[in-house]
């Protein structure tokens, strides 16, 4: 568990493409679970409301990630997203910040 977590630290912000940070680590060569988280962690920021912007809606947070599927996100984990849309919703609803 901890070696994943430190993985998911570590990676989730490099692109699928190989640009981002820390190291130009690209593709498969991303572990699998920072790869996962990325693509959750991006439609939770964009769709959440912060003090210096408005949360996107669902449908904006949707084409940002299918547009960047294959640069910023691994497409297979894109496709289990989106393959999966109902339980994200439910996931989201259920964990959203109180007002």
């Amino acid at each position: 568990m901890l070696h994943a977590g430190a993985e998911i630290a570590r990676a989730h912000h490099v692109k699928f493409d190989g640009s981002g940070y820390p190291n130009g680590t690209k593709g498969k060569d991303i572990p699998i679970f920072s790869r996962i988280v990325a693509v959750a962690d991006v439609f939770d920021a964009l769709t959440s409301e912060r003090p210096y912007k408005k949360a996107w809606s669902l449908e904006q947070a949707a084409d940002h990630i299918k547009a960047n599927s294959g640069s910023h996100f691994d497409p297979e984990c894109v496709a289990i997203f989106f393959d999966q849309w109902e339980a994200v919703l439910d996931i989201r609803q259920r964990f959203k910040d109180e007002d």
